[in-house]
């Protein structure tokens, strides 16, 4: 996913800023962590977030990055299931947290806000789908480096030509 992919609305940025308290850190922080209950949102407002997807056998699978106007951890929210990444806060960065209730109030009490909701969800949702097809291709080209499958291409006859 690039930067745009967790980007919101500044309407949306704004009216969750007035719900959100400052996250403290000076070093890289855990926002939150995949399979993790979700509690809420964070909102990048300067600096960087690095989110990681790992697989049951905990190999990284995907990672991605998020720059300052991003919202993280919407799926999770708004679908009350477990946050699907770990989301780092890089040193240095502001970052503000949003309570689930506050942002379930606020959404309730602003129904205008639902369209910019939407467009984080679908960025998010186009770039995962980029980059899973970006992976396959790669686990795809790797497989074909192997010993086994070089074998299998060079036993494999071509087409007569016409």
């Amino acid at each position: 996913m690039n930067e745009n992919s967790f980007s919101a609305d500044p309407r949306l940025i704004e009216a969750l800023r007035g719900r959100s308290r400052e996250v403290l850190f000076g070093q890289n922080r855990i926002l939150f962590s995949q399979g993790d209950a979700p509690v809420g949102l964070y909102l990048v407002e300067r600096g960087e977030a690095a989110l990681v997807m790992k697989s049951a056998a905990g190999r990284v699978v995907m990672c991605f990055h998020a720059g300052a106007g991003s919202v993280l951890g919407l799926p999770a929210v708004l679908g009350d299931q477990p946050y699907s990444l770990t989301a780092m806060a890089e040193k240095d960065s502001e970052v503000r947290f949003v309570d689930r209730s506050d942002f379930e109030e606020l959404m309730r009490a602003d129904l205008s806000l639902y369209p910019c909701v939407l467009q984080v969800l679908s960025a998010e949702v186009r770039s995962a789908r980029s980059a899973a097809t970006d992976w396959q291709d790669q686990a795809a080209r790797d497989q074909s480096r192997t010993p086994a499958a070089r074998a299998q291409m060079v036993r494999t006859p071509a087409p007569p030509s016409n």
